[in-house]
């Protein structure tokens, strides 16, 4: 089956249709794919390579995503709520104004990631690497940021709210003053 009967069949799936069934792509090449604006909510993405893939405002809420290579993926404006992204490699994506909301990305490496504006409310980063992220204005409430290493992270108008912040390395990191 090809990638667009695969998108086809989960998108009858995610509507409640008997025909359809939840996108299996585990370890799947989706290297430089265009998924812009797709729905893959739910889907099973564990180990994909999506290495400059365009998953610009792309449905992947409740996607499983653990080990996917999102190196320098494009995923500004996603929808990613209770994504699980642990031990994902999302260095140098783009997740500007993408909704982490709740998000599972525990080990995940973000070093140069580009998080301005993205909602991570609720998110687990713990043992995540952030190294020279930018985070600037994003919404990390209730954000568990246990051991990350925020490291020359841009971290201008962040909102932390009630985050868990312990252990955190945080040499020399932007911020407000």
């Amino acid at each position: 089956m090809n990638l667009n009967e695969i998108l086809a069949r989960h998108l009858q799936w995610t509507n409640g249709d008997p025909a359809g069934e939840c996108a299996e792509l585990t370890g799947a090449d989706l290297a430089n794919v265009d998924l812009c604006h797709a729905n893959l909510r739910g889907a099973n993405l564990t180990r994909a390579d999506l290495r400059l893939a365009d998953l610009t405002g792309a449905l992947l809420a409740d996607a499983k995503m653990c080990r996917a290579n999102l190196t320098r993926a494009e995923m500004s404006e996603s929808i990613m709520r209770q994504v699980d992204l642990r031990e994902a490699d999302l260095r140098s994506a783009n997740l500007r104004r993408a909704d982490l909301t709740c998000a599972r990305l525990y080990g995940a490496d973000l070093t140069g990631a580009d998080l301005t504006g993205a909602d991570l409310r609720g998110a687990d980063l713990r043992n995540a690497v952030l190294y020279g992220a930018n985070l600037t204005n994003a919404v990390l409430f209730g954000a568990n940021l246990t051991n990350v290493d925020l490291r020359e992270a841009d971290l201008r108008g962040i909102d932390l709210g009630a985050s868990e912040l312990r252990f955190a390395l945080k040499n020399k990191p932007t911020y407000d003053r």
